[in-house]
């Protein structure tokens, strides 16, 4: 037996030919096995997808718990240079010889055609794609020490697939200390050294390898990644281990197997991130169906499909969770909450599944029933949970759609399955558990359920919850958390009127605490609009108040709204105050009819915000305040005397509670009715007066004064006191209550009238003039208004008693004055120029200190300034007739000397004469703060200022001694600064030209430091004050040179510049003043003028002077450009805008209109006219260019990426496009690129107008820009490059593509989505090719296209030829679901894929189906043929009616169908004439006129009732259609022993109260979906038949008139009869000694007579219900019987169904008899909601 290094090299000998002659297949090997490595998956390193398939696929040794360990570190253990090295680790049993021969060849799998083994993958193949990681790969394994090389063996030339024997580099001991040598090496170890470039992209994956690796795998078992390196912190890889653990407890059924599979994931590097998962898997087999075989799995012949169910949240690391799985994880995720695995067929990638695979979509079909399967197992495993305990399994349900059209079909296919399976619980408040299909159930909004679940705990029966005909979903599921799932199963809410009848038929409302009764009407207010506003609830008693003797009565919504004669309120929330209210409102005998709620309820209802607002919204409650209730009776009690009497005791003790507010009071007052001493009742005043008995104010007014102003003087009524309401109130409690609220007043609180009190005009005595003073004391506190003639006679009277220098006397207080008796000396000091009249203190005492703020209202001054105004004042008059005389001014400036001295303000006397004209000046008579004392210090300032100076021969050298008093009146003393006084007296602006320098120094510092230096600024203007470099200038047209900006000076001549040399160099300290006058100081200033002097200059240019000036220009910009001196955005604006450059077109241009010429503008100068500056000798030459830096400052194109804008305005192409070279394309793109980086910028239309030339190389020849496509990826996923009006990539180079934003610029079509347009004006073009259509169409559909024009609304129909022909939309429909219409309609699901369907419907408004007008066209047709319909099409034609019934249909359908359907045998249907077709609403006579008649008369039915054509609906539109019944057609004569009719009392033989029971269970029977009025009907019907019994058969002959003129007859013999347009049931005797036989079949009879009449138009029911009766009978409606029978059947009689019959209450007899059928104790129509079973 060979070793493994001798089997290598046989292999190397006799595969690969070395030593010997080179195989010539070698090379063509070798490039077969790179595409395939390189091409194989998306992603570089999907090949460790490869590597864990073929472990999974490796065999292991029994007891091993296979294993799988991906190990990378830096040690570079093979010694070829790598970076990184990545070692897998694997516990199989090893490789084989055959392995190894294999792996040494191309598509020699080992495993091939062992997919029924459990093989997931093809050794051989997977593993050559680790050549896209490494370029040498070594493989130990059962002594083979191999490697390969991607590079070609120099023996053989060939790559890949030589094996290499391996002696060291590595050696295995190499391998097991990168391993642990502390550990076992396992069997098969991989050795990968890593591409530079692909180490990160490995690290990444591994760090990213999903938790959930090993969930489908069946036998690896332990998985992990980890790095190793000496320097543990050099680590970089995410480490994980992951352990996968399986519960053999396995179930088994349906071919399927279910357990429990646990993950444990533990990521080494992060501490305590230990996480498991444990997983509920389902797994089954279906047989594989033929139309899904595929030559891949053509050994298969069972799908094995497993479910995963998460139990907790999955295992993820931060990454997305697959959805699909192929035993390995692929990238699909499913937005499913439980995963699929099956054995799908993977796109080469590996990251999908092939969706359009007919294998895959076999696989997809199956996963609906294994989903129900596996969630009715995880519900039924737990059957002694409790139904809480369900909702986990129910979160397994998908309800979120998927990205993935086919996986959205799977989910809805499981919803179709889940909505058809008993799955959903109902409520039933009993430990069995009840589960209906989802449909069958209904929901309660949650606060409902809070409701119910107290009303239960607190005694109220819910026994008959579902009761109203439906099942209420479980409490435990009907949460919001389910509202999702719930949503998908289609289990909806309850109908409205639900809710009003649980209300209206239990004890909720006076059954429950004040609680749940709040709990209801929040839940009422809550859903008034939604629920409730359309419903009776607001006749049902649901209002508490308190009746007018205290008791609790409820009244309904309607009852209490305003408008009805009953108001209930509410009080506010205050201690004690609806007792209050309520006791009051019992006092004054419920005056208005108000009725408070009782003051429980109004607590509740308080502390519930919303139960409130809707009270007051909608039941119209609101709050009566204590203060509304008083106004309300204030209302009431305007007539009546005693009551407005008691009303102030209500309000008194109201306020003493704090039930009222004081303002409260005072307005409540305001408006109340007071008696007044006449013993009248009013509510109009103005005022209220105490009695004159005792008051003050007839002291001092003597007569009323108020009395024409509507004041009203109290009665003697509110003295007296007074009981009330259990309250005693004195008179004197009662007065001082008036005086306070009602302004019952008296001097001083009394607010005086507007008018002179004669008393003011003569001296008061000291206590009136006190009790005056306390009047306005009180009216300044209560800042009332004082009326004008009021306060103007207390001023100006007399009465005021004052002294004047040691005299008394009276004066009116606005003359008067009160002082300190220190001031008050002085004041009166000889010294004083002006009497001060003082208010005596020796009379008034001082007292009349503590009235200074009411003295200063009546006029009286105070302080020692207004004295000094007085005085001033006093002289002041003085001057209105003349000048004060000189010793007048020097008395004038002795007092004010005085007062200094005496250390007196100054102030208010200064203030008061200081600005008056009456001091003697140069300029006449002047006041003394505009004048000034003359001395030298004046000299220079008389130069340019009349100055006002004190008239020294005047008053003479004795005017110098009082400077000090002067300067204090503001007389100016030496020059001082007085800027001001030089301004206001400014000369004429004629007297100031040619000015000296210190008088122009003076001006500016008088700019600097005046107020009013504006109005120098202004006398400067146009003065010629100024000495410049060019004479005496005005300042505006002057300029203060700077050296550092100047030079702009000296491109033009002619600017006046400041003589320095005249003024000096401090001149220039003065830049803010000579600016203020106009001077141009800065470069600013200076720059607008040179600006205009440059735009002057640019208009006059000329050749030679343009040259000059413009390098003059530049030279100066390139001066200042590097200093802070910037020219500003208007000379920008001109530099930019004039146009003073010259081009070589001859013509000027501005700036940014000219480019200065170089190498880069000639490659797009050929085709482009385009502005250079003109650099020619003739012109600027050469040395233009020097200036370039400065040029593109200022706007001059240099670059040819900032000239681009010319370009496209310049663009030119020749008439010959052909000759366009793709450089010239690509830099036409480069421009459009840098255009398009400008979102602001648009192209002109020169541009657009060249641009839409034929100039771009397409497939199909040259087209403009907007006829074209550009081809990329995203195009090729939908189509190719022959399928439109593409770029030739080939004549332009790959590199066009990278112009893609460019192309669409110039509106070539790049964007997949855009293209929909001229990819469908080519479909003309492939005919030929329905596969090319095909895929167009895909297209389009795939971006919603539609047609824009008349020509593209056409679709291809193909024919087996592949030729076809275009049809409209009208001729098509997208399905023919019944598969009638083949011949009449284009039906596109025949030819195209479904998913294109939509793409029709949506695009060309194909109709989905075939409409109402169509089945009537093929009914026409029908009828037109002859031939008979099958059971099948008539089926499918009356379903579409039926589903499609309006009351159109049901016109077009009577107007359109002359013959129906007759009959039914195995031969077909008829049609017959409908007038000749009847509905058999007698089964009897059916039955009869069949065995009469040889041919069908009545309509056609379904042979089995179908749950889409119930057949009531059909015999209601055939009644519709024309269609008469039997019954009411048929002419009958009986025949009948007259003799022998005996009438019966059917309550002792027939209606016996079994039998009743047993119809009204059946009828009421949830399930039976039978609608109230129907069952109400029914029984009346039953209830209103007369009985009669004869001894003879009955003989009945009948006669049918038919439409052709033809009469049927029949005649039969009966042993009872139900008439029912007579209501008579007659019957024949039954005896019943006659045997058992002879009973059934009377019974029999019986029951089927009963059941047919009952329910003749409802015959799916009638068996069932005849069934029933036949029981019953036999049992003679004995009542234990019929009650095991009903709860045997779960049927239920409830009251509604007894209440609804309206049967007359004066009957009290039948009423009694019938309400034995609901309840062994009669109960009275009043009943609600009782049940009975």
């Amino acid at each position: 037996m060979e070793t493994a290094r001798e089997h290598i090299e046989a292999i190397r000998k006799k595969k690969f030919s070395i030593g010997r002659e080179e195989n010539p297949l070698t090379e063509d090997l070798h490039q077969a096995v790179k595409n395939l490595s390189a091409e194989l998956y998306a992603k570089d390193v999907h090949f460790l997808m490869e590597l864990i398939q073929n472990a999974e696929d490796n065999n292991y040794l029994e007891g091993v718990d296979p294993s799988l360990e991906f190990i990378i570190t830096s040690q570079d253990i093979t010694a070829t240079g790598a970076p990184a090295t990545l070692l897998i680790f694997n516990n199989e049993i090893g490789f084989s010889s055959k392995n190894i021969e294999s792996i040494c060849s191309v598509g020699r799998s080992t495993k091939k055609g062992n997919r029924k083994r459990g093989y997931i993958g093809e050794k051989g193949i997977g593993f050559k794609s680790v050549f896209l990681v490494t370029a040498r790969p070594y493989i130990f394994s059962n002594r083979y020490q191999i490697r390969f090389n991607e590079e070609p063996c120099p023996y053989c030339n060939l790559g890949y697939i030589v094996p290499e024997w391996v002696e060291e580099n590595p050696t295995l001991s190499d391998i097991w200390e990168i391993y642990g040598s502390g550990n076992t090496l396992p069997t098969t170890t991989i050795v990968l050294p890593l591409k530079p470039d692909k180490i990160q992209a490995v690290k990444e994956e591994l760090s990213s390898i999903h938790p959930e690796v090993l969930l489908f795998l069946s036998k690896i078992k332990r998985f992990s990644v980890k790095e190793h390196n000496k320097n543990a912190k050099l680590n970089t890889i995410s480490a994980i281990a992951i352990t996968s653990e399986t519960n053999f407890v396995m179930k088994k059924s349906i071919d399927a197997e279910s357990y429990t599979l646990h993950l444990s994931t533990d990521e080494k590097e992060d501490e305590g991130s230990d996480k498991e998962c444990s997983y509920y898997m389902w797994k089954q087999k279906f047989p594989v169906r033929q139309e899904n075989q595929v030559e891949r799995r053509m050994e298969v012949e069972e799908l094995v499909i497993t479910l995963a169910f998460p139990f907790q949240e999955r295992l993820n690391r931060g990454m997305s969770s697959p959805g699909v799985y192929a035993f390995l994880p692929t990238e699909m995720f499913t937005n499913f909450p439980f995963i699929i695995q099956a054995d799908f067929l993977l796109a080469s990638s590996r990251e999908t599944i092939l969706l359009d695979n007919k294998w895959n979509k076999g696989i997809l079909d199956c996963v609906p029933s294994a989903f129900i399967n596996a969630l009715v197992s995880l519900i039924r495993t737990a059957e002694n949970a409790p139904v809480s305990s369900l909702a986990p399994m129910f979160k397994f349900i998908p309800v979120n759609s998927s990205s993935y059209k086919e996986l959205n079909i799977v989910r809805e296919s499981i919803k179709a399955k889940l909505v058809e399976e008993n799955i959903v619980p109902s409520e039933s408040y009993t430990k069995q558990k009840f589960f209906h299909k989802p449909r069958e159930v209904c929901r309660l909004v949650p606060a409902f359920w809070n409701i119910l679940e107290k009303a239960k705990n607190e005694g109220v029966g819910l026994l008959d919850l579902s009761s109203h005909g439906n099942y209420i979903l479980s409490s435990a599921f009907d949460r919001k958390e389910y509202d999702h799932i719930l949503g998908f199963l289609g289990v909806g809410p309850v109908n409205n009127i639900w809710y009003v009848k649980c209300i209206g038929s239990s004890n909720l409302v006076a059954g429950v605490s004040d609680e749940s009764y709040m709990d209801i009407l929040l839940f009422v207010a809550d859903n008034w609009n939604s629920i409730f506003y359309n419903t009776n609830i607001r006749n049902i008693p649901l209002i508490k108040y308190v009746g007018l003797y205290g008791d609790v009565s409820l009244c309904s919504i309607n009852e209490c709204t305003p408008g009805n004669w009953m108001r209930v309120v509410l009080s506010p929330r205050q201690n004690h105050l609806a007792s209050w209210l309520i006791d009051w409102n019992r006092e004054f005998r419920c005056v208005g009819g108000h009725f408070f709620m009782p003051k429980s309820t109004q607590e509740a209802i308080f502390s519930s915000k919303r139960v409130w607002e809707w009270l007051e919204a909608n039941v119209k409650i609101s709050v009566v305040k204590a203060y509304d209730y008083a106004a309300h009776l204030n209302y009431y009690l305007k007539n009546d005397r005693k009551l407005a009497v008691a009303f102030v005791h209500f309000l008194y003790h109201s306020l003493s509670k704090n039930h009222l507010s004081k303002w409260e009071v005072e307005n409540l007052c305001h408006s109340m009715p007071i008696a007044d001493n006449y013993g009248n009742l009013t509510t109009q005043r103005k005022g209220v007066l105490v009695p004159a008995k005792g008051s003050k104010w007839v002291g001092l007014v003597g007569s009323n004064p108020w009395r024409g102003e509507g004041y009203v003087e109290l009665g003697e009524d509110y003295l007296h006191p007074g009981h009330f309401a259990g309250e005693f109130t004195s008179g004197e409690q009662l007065l001082n209550f008036l005086i306070t609220y009602v302004a019952a007043s008296d001097i001083p609180y009394i607010s005086p009238p507007n008018a002179a009190i004669p008393a003011v005009s003569a001296p008061l005595t000291n206590e009136n003039a006190f009790l005056l003073l306390d009047w306005i004391r009180n009216l300044k506190q209560r800042q009332a208004w004082i009326p004008e003639n009021f306060l103007k006679c207390i001023k100006e009277g007399s009465w005021l008693k004052i002294t004047t220098n040691g005299c008394s006397g009276y004066r009116p207080p606005y003359q008067s004055f009160m002082f300190s008796s220190s001031l008050g000396n002085i004041l009166q000091n000889g010294s004083v120029l002006v009497d001060i009249p003082l208010i005596d203190q020796g009379f008034y005492g001082d007292r009349i200190n503590e009235y200074e703020e009411e003295l200063k209202t009546i006029g009286v001054m105070f302080q020692y300034g207004e004295a000094c105004e007085f005085i001033g004042k006093h002289l002041m008059s003085l001057t209105a007739s003349s000048t004060l005389t000189r010793g007048l001014v020097f008395s004038v400036l002795n007092f004010i000397r005085f007062l200094r001295e005496n250390s007196l303000p100054l102030d208010e006397f200064i203030n008061s004469i200081n600005e008056k004209k009456w001091l003697r000046t140069s300029r006449g008579d002047g006041c003394p703060v505009e004048s000034a004392l003359s001395d030298d210090e004046w000299r220079i300032a008389s130069q340019i200022s009349d100055i006002p100076f004190i008239d020294k021969h005047y008053y003479g050298e004795e005017i110098l001694y009082f400077k000090e008093e002067l300067k204090s009146l503001g007389v100016s003393i030496g020059f001082c600064e007085s800027y001001n006084l030089v301004v206001d007296n400014l000369r004429p602006s004629s007297r100031l030209t040619l000015l000296t320098a210190e008088a122009v120094h003076l001006i500016l510092e008088c700019i600097r430091h005046s107020r009013s230096s504006s109005k120098l600024i202004e006398a400067l203007k146009g003065v010629k004050c100024f000495k410049t470099n060019m004479g005496y200038n005005s300042p505006e047209e002057c300029f203060l040179f700077d050296s550092q900006w100047g030079c702009i000076l000296q491109v033009f001549r002619g600017f006046p510049l400041i003589d320095e040399g005249f003024y000096g160099s401090s001149i220039s300290s003065y830049r803010n003043e000579l600016k203020k006058t106009g001077v141009k100081v800065d470069f600013e200033d200076a720059v607008t003028v040179f600006t205009y002097c440059f735009r002057q200059h640019v208009s006059s240019m000329t050749k030679e002077t343009t040259k000059e000036t413009v390098m003059s220009f530049l030279s100066c910009y390139r001066q200042l450009k590097d200093t802070p001196f910037k020219f500003p955005s208007n000379l920008w604006k001109c530099i930019r805008e004039e146009e003073w450059l010259r081009t070589r077109l001859g013509v000027y241009r501005c700036p940014s209109s000219c480019i200065l010429f170089g190498p880069d503008w000639q490659s797009i100068s050929p085709f482009t006219v385009l502005p250079f500056i003109d650099d020619s000798d003739n012109y600027y030459g050469k040395d233009i260019h020097e200036y370039m830096e400065e040029l593109k400052v200022m706007g001059v194109v240099v670059d040819i990426k900032d000239g681009v804008k010319m370009v496209a305005a310049g663009l030119y192409f020749t008439q010959d496009h052909s000759c366009i070279t793709p450089d010239n394309v690509l830099k036409l793109l480069e421009c459009i690129h840098i255009l398009l980086q400008d979102r602001d910028y648009s192209f002109p239309d020169k541009f657009w107008e060249e641009i839409s030339q034929k100039w771009l190389k397409t497939h199909v020849g040259y087209r403009p820009p907007n006829e074209c496509l550009l081809f990329n990826s995203h195009w090729g996923s939908y189509l190719k490059h022959t399928d439109g009006p593409f770029l030739d990539e080939g004549f332009y180079g790959s590199s066009i593509t990278s112009y893609k934003e460019e192309l669409r610029a110039i509106e070539v079509t790049v964007d997949v989505e855009q293209g929909c347009s001229l990819i469908s004006s080519h479909l003309d073009f492939h005919l030929d090719q329905f596969s090319t259509i095909v895929r167009i169409y895909n297209y389009l559909s795939e971006f919603n296209w539609e047609p824009d024009s008349e020509a593209t609304k056409r679709i291809w129909i193909p024919n087996e030829s592949q030729i076809g022909k275009w049809v409209g939309p009208g001729e098509c429909v997208l399905h023919d679901e019944d598969g009638l219409f083949s011949l009449q309609l284009q039906v596109l699901e025949k030819h195209y894929d479904p998913k294109l369907l939509n793409f029709f419907s949506n695009a060309f408004h194909v109709r989905h189906n075939p409409s109402v007008d169509d089945y009537c066209k093929l009914w026409k047709v029908w009828e037109s043929s002859g031939q008979r319909l099958s059971n099948a099409e008539c089926c499918k034609f009356w379903v579409y009616v039926s589903k499609h019934w309006s009351e159109k249909t049901g016109k077009t359908l009577a107007g359109s169908l002359v013959k129906l359907p007759v009959g039914s045998g195995l031969d077909g249907i008829l049609l017959s004439n409908k007038h000749d077709v009847f509905i058999a609403d007698d089964l009897q006579l059916k039955d009869l006129f069949e065995q009469f008649y040889p041919h069908p008369i009545f309509v056609w039915n379904p042979r089995e009732s179908l749950p889409s054509l119930p057949r009531r609906k059909l015999l209601e539109m055939y009644k519709k259609i024309g269609v008469r019944t039997i019954s009411e057609s048929v002419q009958k004569e009986e025949s009948v022993d007259v003799a022998h009719l005996n009438q019966v009392n059917p309550k002792e033989t027939v209606l016996k109260k079994g039998m009743v029971r047993l119809i009204l269970g059946f009828l009421a029977d949830p399930t039976r979906k039978i609608e109230m009025e129907t069952r109400h009907e029914a029984i009346k019907r039953l209830l209103k038949i007369t009985f009669l019994e004869t001894v003879e058969p009955i003989t009945v002959n009948y006669s049918l008139s038919l439409f052709s003129g033809e009469i049927v007859k029949a005649k039969a013999t009966r042993v009872m009869l139900w008439d029912r347009e007579s209501s008579k049931f007659v019957a024949q005797m039954l005896d019943r000694c006659d045997g058992y036989k002879n009973i059934i079949e009377y019974a029999t009879y019986f029951s089927e007579a009963i059941s047919e009449g009952l329910l003749w138009d409802n015959n799916d029911h009638i068996g069932a219900l005849s069934e029933l009766i036949k029981l019953g009978f036999m049992v003679e409606f004995n009542e234990d019987e019929v009650g095991f029978l009903m709860n045997s059947k779960s049927l239920q009689i409830f009251m509604e169904d007894f209440n609804a019959l309206g049967l007359p209450s004066d009957n009290a007899a039948e009423l009694e008899w019938l309400s034995q059928f609901v309840d062994d104790s009669p109960e009275s129509p009043e009943t609600r909601g009782s049940s009975v079973s």
